[in-house]
């Protein structure tokens, strides 16, 4: 059966050229799709760190209220900016198979964090790439090197570093990806390196709850194999308190019906010391995922996290 179906979508680059993505899949399959085009709080606040004004959330507010009064059907996110709880009567529809989760070096002058100069400056929006970041510069015994708040799409992050605010900056290698940025990359953290994000790289298709028409309709786009992991990722997550803004790093892969997951966590407030914790489980579904995430988030606090 084919849909009139409204995508609602935050107007950066990288977001519309997620929204085109899916809204081309879903004209292959005969729907007849338009996007609806907003402006976040999250995309307004540039000031401000996100931990500060109200974590990734900020980014679907306004989309979410877009599906509550009708004017879209469907919103399209990066995953790792979905809260972990959503809102009552809004479903996570569907998880589309994953671009690369890995973080991104960006620098003009520096091939890698071994290259910075004396006293340089790294910038990133995120409290996880910060206690990552940190633990890897105290590791290589380099004090002098600060890491200061990047705010702002993609586009305006490569603009303050290109004026050289900057000596290199720490972005999602599949933003870069996506746009045709890949020359942008100097290096790509290995996950040893720097553990992404839960849910980084993946597209998540949020809806009205009871939409059994949309759900009909997404299924052909969703990942199985995708959604397990990040349902485990997610549930590292929420079991932690929630917040997308936590210095909280999560990633699974699945092999064949085995689940790897590995997280780790830091104090961006204290020492550089990062706590640790992996465990692995056969699963089937996706409560069996969230249910190794929350033994994962278990082992963190038994650690110190907190």
């Amino acid at each position: 059966m084919s849909l009139p179906i409204t995508i609602a979508t935050r107007e950066s680059r990288l977001a519309l050229w997620q929204a085109e993505y899916v809204k081309t899949l879903l004209e292959q399959r005969g729907h007849a799709v338009t996007l609806l085009g907003m402006t976040t709080r999250g995309d307004q606040i540039l000031d401000r760190t996100l931990s500060k004004v109200g974590g990734k959330g900020l980014f679907v507010k306004e989309l979410e209220t877009a599906l509550e009064e009708g004017r879209a059907d469907i919103a399209v996110h990066s995953l790792k900016d979905v809260p972990m709880d959503l809102p009552e009567g809004f479903d996570l529809a569907c998880v589309m198979a994953r671009e690369d989760p890995r973080d991104a070096w960006v620098s003009a002058g520096c091939a890698t964090l071994a290259d910075l100069p004396q006293g340089a400056v790294i910038g990133t929006s995120s409290l996880r790439r910060t206690v990552l970041l940190r633990s890897a510069l105290s590791r290589m015994q380099r004090p002098d090197v600060r890491i200061e708040p990047l705010r702002g799409n993609l586009d305006t992050r490569l603009r303050k570093l290109d004026e050289g605010q900057y000596a290199g900056i720490v972005l999602a290698a599949a933003g870069l990806k996506r746009l045709g940025l890949g020359d942008r990359i100097r290096h790509i953290f290995s996950t040893d390196e720097m553990l992404p994000a839960a849910g980084q790289g993946a597209l998540g298709i949020e809806i009205r709850a009871g939409r059994a028409d949309l759900v009909g309709a997404l299924v052909p786009l969703a990942d199985q194999a995708t959604w397990l992991a990040v349902a485990a990722e997610r549930a590292v997550s929420r079991a932690m308190g929630g917040s997308c803004s936590m210095p909280l790093a999560a990633h699974a892969t699945l092999d064949g019906a085995r689940l790897y997951l590995r997280a780790a966590w830091g104090d961006p407030e204290g020492d550089a010391r990062l706590v640790r914790a992996e465990g692995q489980a056969d699963v089937a579904d996706q409560a069996a995922a969230a249910a190794l995430g929350e033994r994962v988030a278990a082992d963190l606090r038994a650690g110190g996290a907190h």
